[in-house]
C-alpha cells in the first residue's frame, strides 16, 4: 500500500481521476466513507491525499482547503477565467457578454476575455471590441484556432495553476483546447442556423495539463448565467463603479445609485443600464417557496395504516419510469 498528493482532474459519478504530484502518474479513485459522511464533497481542481494505491486504483482521504470554489461548473482553487466570446458565428451580444463578466466577477477569480474566431471579421471590428472592452475594464485579446493569429498571446497569459474556459456554446471553446493539445480530440459543434446559438458539445468539466504547472479547464457552455448576490453587492462587479467611487463618494453610504442625490456613479457609461436593469432584477427576486407534502393513508398489512407521500400525476410517471430503468438494469448485469 501507497499514499502521496495529488489534485482532481475529473469527477464521473462517484469515481475521481487523480494526477499524483510526485509521479505523474493518473489514477482512478473512490472517496473516503468519513468524506461522505463529514459532507466534505470532492470536486475537480481539489489538492487531495490519496491512500491504499494499488496500480492505478486509490482512495481520498483527505482534501485541503480551498483557496476558492465556484458553483457552476463545481471547481476548486482556480487562478484565472478565460471568457470566450466569439466575434462572428455566432454575433458578439454586448448583453450577454456583459452578464458573463459580472458572473465571473462574482468568483472573485481574476477573468480575461478571448475574442475567438478573430480570421471572421475585419481588424477594425476586433479593434473595436478590444477597446469597448478596456473601456468595461477587462483586458481582452483577439484569436483565431483556424489561422493561429493571437495564440501565442493567450496562451502567454495563462498563469501556473488552474485556468477556466467559459462562454456560451458555440464560440469555439473546445477548438481553443484542440489547438493548444491536439492529442484531445475534443468535440466541437457548430453554431444552429436557426436559432444562431452555439450546440452544447462539453457534458463535464475536466482539467487537462498543458505543462507540469498550467492546467486549463473546458466547460460545458450555458447560454445566461445567473446573478447571485445581494441587491447592494452588485455594484462591487462592476470595474466602471469601482474606478468611479475611488475617485469620489455618493452623499448616501447606502446609495444604489439610481435616484439619489449627488451620486458620483449615475451617469453616462455604456454598461449603466444594465447595472439598474440587474439590480431591479435582484431586488425584485422571491425565493421559490418550500413544497409542502401532502400524504395519504393505507391500509397497513399487520393492521392500522400507513402514510406514504402523495405523489402528483408526473411524479408518478417519474417514479415508474425510474423503476423500469433499474428492474433492465438488473437483468442486463445479469445476462
Amino acid at each position: 500500500m501507497k499514499s502521496g498528493r495529488g489534485q482532481v482532474l475529473a469527477v464521473q459519478a462517484n469515481f475521481y481521476r487523480v494526477l499524483l504530484a510526485e509521479t505523474g502518474q493518473t489514477i482512478l479513485c473512490t472517496r473516503r466513507a468519513l468524506l461522505k459522511k463529514m459532507g466534505q464533497a470532492v470536486c475537480v481542481g481539489d489538492r487531495v491525499r490519496v491512500e491504499e494505491i494499488y496500480g492505478d486504483r486509490g482512495v481520498i482521504t483527505f482534501v485541503d482547503d480551498r483557496v476558492n470554489y465556484i458553483s457552476r461548473p463545481a471547481m476548486a482553487n482556480l487562478e484565472q477565467i478565460i471568457l470566450v466570446c466569439a466575434l462572428a458565428e455566432p454575433a458578439p451580444d454586448p448583453w450577454q457578454i456583459s452578464r458573463f463578466l459580472v458572473h465571473c466577477q462574482m468568483t472573485g477569480v481574476p477573468v480575461v476575455v478571448g475574442l475567438s474566431k478573430a480570421d471572421l471579421v475585419a481588424k477594425h471590428e476586433q479593434t473595436q471590441w478590444l477597446d469597448r472592452l478596456q473601456s468595461w475594464g477587462y483586458r481582452a485579446l483577439a484569436f483565431s484556432t483556424a489561422t493561429g493569429a493571437g495564440m501565442k498571446e493567450l496562451r502567454g497569459c495563462l498563469p501556473w495553476g488552474i485556468t477556466l474556459v467559459t462562454g456560451q456554446s458555440g464560440v469555439g471553446k473546445s477548438s481553443l483546447l484542440n489547438y493548444w493539445m491536439p492529442h484531445l480530440g475534443l468535440s466541437t459543434g457548430a453554431v444552429s442556423q436557426r436559432s444562431k446559438t452555439g450546440k452544447h458539445t462539453t457534458r463535464h468539466v475536466e482539467l487537462f495539463p498543458l505543462d507540469q504547472h498550467t492546467f486549463v479547464a473546458d466547460s460545458p457552455g450555458f447560454l445566461q448565467p445567473d446573478l447571485q448576490c445581494a441587491p447592494a453587492d452588485l455594484a462591487n462587479y462592476f470595474p466602471e463603479i469601482r474606478a468611479r467611487l475611488q475617485g469620489g463618494s455618493c452623499q448616501f453610504p447606502d446609495c444604489r445609485h439610481r435616484d439619489e442625490p449627488n451620486c458620483v456613479v449615475r451617469g453616462d457609461w455604456e454598461r449603466y443600464d444594465h447595472y439598474c436593469t440587474w439590480l431591479k432584477e435582484l431586488e425584485s427576486g422571491v425565493p421559490e417557496p418550500v413544497p409542502q407534502l401532502q400524504y395519504k393513508h393505507k391500509s397497513a398489512k399487520q393492521g392500522g395504516y400507513r402514510r406514504e407521500v402523495l405523489l402528483s400525476k408526473r411524479q408518478r410517471q417519474e417514479s415508474r419510469r425510474t423503476s423500469k430503468i433499474k428492474v433492465e438494469s438488473s437483468v442486463n448485469l445479469f445476462h
